[in-house]
């Protein structure tokens, strides 16, 4: 028998079963670790049907983040003509911002000719009438039940005609939401038609003006057994806005001041970003009764960065805890402040030096107070100055923008008066009273 010497493996051949050993070696661990990994989750937006009573045939989308908090708050977010629940969720910030805070948003959707809400027939102005305030309450009652969300954490928030329908949900149901944020919306009420017709040209155009008084009364007469407490609001408009003339929002705020009990003299007026005037009524805190942020330039075209964001804030959501109660003091470093005053025949002077007592440096201040009425600033040095009268919040300059621990700052103005040159008052330092 012959015999021939075995070949010595090639280089390719030897690599070759390397390569399968290897993989001999690591598919059992492979295996394992593709058997005990979960797989990969994200909440997604899920529609749900049969909720409860719904009149008009409302949709019903609902997300759930993946982590809630216990007894998890709930933002109804209410989407514009021409929109849908799906459409809301894709193209604002709610559902990311649930993602981050733990809340659970329900998106409705109009099911209607145009995807209009009925903001308009008397069945929609009224507690349980009918229409599509029903089906929403409907909604929120699913959650509770379905979800174990807490009912005393329900907002609510939409554009255009959501935002329309944030203020009748507000009217109609002041026990059941906390608060409401309405972006390019009307007051409640406004939009009121009695032929059928969903649209009314007058209030869209900035045509209907009424007392504080009238608007409270037609907002109260929608539940006029509600003697508790009602909910805070939020107001947004563009100043170019051609589709719901921005003089809608002088008329949000005559109606909700009035509704709260608050005066219509701002509390707290500046601005927060380039372009915004910012208004707050009945308290300058974060979670004033009533906030209105005007928007320079700005057409129907809300919202836009950054103002879902101040929207959940003034809600209480961007907190673990979701309070919606009173203003958290956002900067709780104690606060004094003396005001001084130099008079002659129609004019003064007057000199502010705001001190922290505190243990932190308190950045970027804004001081609140109101001037006694027929004073006029005419001039100011070290702040700049919101308003010449009224209401006015002084912020700081560039070179004492931060008053450090122990430390203080000084600044003042001129200012007419008309006989009374007393100081003024109602301090208030980045929301917080001051001593």
């Amino acid at each position: 028998m012959s015999t021939r010497a075995a070949t010595p493996p090639t280089r390719r051949s030897r690599l070759r079963r390397l390569g399968l050993a290897l993989l001999a070696a690591v598919l059992p661990t492979l295996a394992a670790l593709l058997v005990a990994a979960p797989p990969a989750q994200a909440a997604t937006l899920t529609e749900i049907r049969d909720f409860g009573a719904n009149p008009s045939n409302l949709g019903m989308h609902l997300y759930v983040p993946d982590t809630v908090q216990d007894e998890p708050p709930v933002l109804v977010a209410v989407h514009y003509c021409t929109g849908s629940g799906p459409a809301f969720h894709a193209g604002t910030r709610f559902a990311s911002l649930a993602d981050q805070y733990g809340f659970v948003v329900i998106y409705p959707s109009a099911t209607r000719s145009g995807q209009c809400f009925d903001v308009s027939s008397p069945q929609a102005l009224t507690r349980d009438g009918g229409s599509d305030p029903v089906g929403i309450r409907s909604m929120i009652s699913y959650v509770e039940t379905h979800h174990d969300a807490d009912p005393d954490r329900i907002f609510v928030t939409g554009a255009s005609s959501g935002a329309m329908m944030t203020n009748v949900l507000l009217g109609n149901y002041p026990d059941v939401f906390q608060a409401g944020a309405a972006f390019m919306g009307v007051p409640f009420g406004c939009f009121a038609t009695s032929d059928g017709s969903e649209w009314n040209s007058q209030c869209a155009n900035g045509q209907i003006s009424r007392t504080p008084q009238e608007w409270g009364d037609i907002a109260r007469a929608a539940h006029p057994g509600h003697t508790g407490p009602r909910p805070r609001m939020q107001l947004w408009h563009g100043t170019e806005d051609a589709i719901l003339h921005h003089n809608n929002l002088g008329e949000e705020i005559k109606q909700w001041t009035n509704v709260l009990g608050v005066s219509q003299t701002p509390a707290l007026t500046d601005s927060p970003q380039p372009n915004w005037t910012r208004t707050r009524y009945g308290d300058a805190g974060e979670r004033a009764p009533v906030e209105a942020i005007s928007i320079s330039s700005m057409g129907h075209d809300l919202p836009g960065s950054g103002m879902a964001e101040r929207a959940i804030a003034f809600f209480g959501l961007d907190e673990p805890t979701g309070d919606p109660g009173p203003d958290p003091d956002p900067d709780p470093a104690a606060c004094a402040v003396t005001a001084t005053t130099n008079a002659w025949n129609a004019g003064l002077t007057a000199e502010i030096t705001v001190s922290n007592t505190g243990d932190t440096a308190i950045d970027d201040w804004r001081l609140a107070f109101t001037l006694p009425a027929g004073q006029a600033i005419t001039a100011g040095w070290n702040a700049h100055y919101s308003a010449e009268s009224g209401a006015v919040t002084a912020t700081g300059v560039a070179h004492n923008a931060t008053i450090p621990p122990g430390g203080s700052v000084t600044f003042g103005y001129q200012a007419s008066h008309g006989g009374t040159p007393a100081a003024p008052t109602g301090f208030a330092l980045n929301g917080t009273a001051c001593a």
